[in-house]
């Protein structure tokens, strides 16, 4: 299969090019600079000019704070880019995959999250990412929505990707004891995402390693453990003490209603999927 990868400097991008190499697929991967989604001619221009089969959409405004102020650069990525890669690919008849996020739910609900419940995003990215959902499926009914959650990844710089250099550093973390998701390694999103090119159906999937959920500071700790570190660096705090500008859901743990009857297999464990990613940030340090 040939596919294109937008937002290709971005973590789940890097992962998502690797794997689609590693099993043999001819890869077109830009960067914004090489192709900004949020301009509708540019994008058409490139679907005119070039061939492939698929479309991966990993370009993304995801800075969650700086989008209660950046409106406007928000909605061009999170929005009227999905809308133009959906138009684009509806007019050449390639199968289109967009990222979103558990973010699209308000995190009232005490269990997880299935295609069942209603969206309800209370952050400015959070209702950019809903939004672009419903521009891909309104434009093109070929369109796979693939909401996932607490992504992390090898050259990410969220707080979960970055945690193993900083306690291997000796740095003392702060981590959130209150907010609750399901985490997932950005190798394992990327490959369930390539097998979602071959199924080929327009559907909303929910995407993360299997689990019974965890806040940030189990994660940092599960991180401790894995790698032998000092649990004394973490200091469990609550999200309020952050005084962030974005609200966060207080719980977004994701399940997929689709995936097994699908006869897709689960994610492995997200506590599994973390000894490799530990492992990774040892060798590259």
């Amino acid at each position: 299969m040939k596919v294109l990868v937008t937002g290709a400097n971005g973590m789940l991008a890097r992962a998502t090019i690797a794997h689609c190499k590693a099993i043999g697929d001819e890869v077109i991967a830009l960067t914004r600079r090489e192709l900004d989604i949020s301009d509708r001619t540019a994008v058409f221009s490139f679907f005119e000019e070039n061939e492939f089969d698929a479309v991966i959409n990993c370009a993304a405004y995801t800075d969650v704070d700086g989008s209660e102020t950046d409106v406007e650069r928000c909605y061009a990525a999170n929005v009227l880019g999905v809308e133009n890669l959906a138009l684009a690919a509806r007019k050449h008849d390639r199968i289109f995959l967009t990222v979103s996020t558990d973010y699209v739910f308000d995190g009232t609900k005490s269990g997880f999250y299935t295609q069942r419940d209603t969206p309800n995003p209370q952050g400015v990215y959070a209702k950019s990412k809903l939004e672009g959902e419903i521009r891909a499926r309104n434009t093109y009914a070929r369109s796979i929505i693939v909401r996932s959650g607490w992504i992390y990844g090898e050259g990410g710089n969220n707080f979960l990707s970055v945690l193993p250099k900083l306690l291997q550093g000796g740095k003392p973390v702060k981590a959130i004891n209150d907010l609750f998701g399901t985490p997932t390694f950005a190798v394992d999103l990327a490959k369930r995402m390539r097998e979602l090119l071959e199924l080929d159906l327009p559907l909303i999937f929910h995407v993360v390693n299997k689990s019974e959920g965890a806040n940030y500071a189990e994660f940092a700790r599960k991180v401790c453990k894995v790698a032998g570190l000092d649990e004394n660096l973490i200091e469990e705090v609550p999200a309020s003490s952050l005084k962030r500008p974005a609200p966060r859901p207080r719980n977004s743990k994701l399940s997929c209603l689709f995936s097994e009857r699908l006869g897709l297999e689960p994610l492995r464990h997200w506590e599994e999927a973390l000894k490799q990613f530990v492992q990774q940030a040892k060798t590259a340090v």
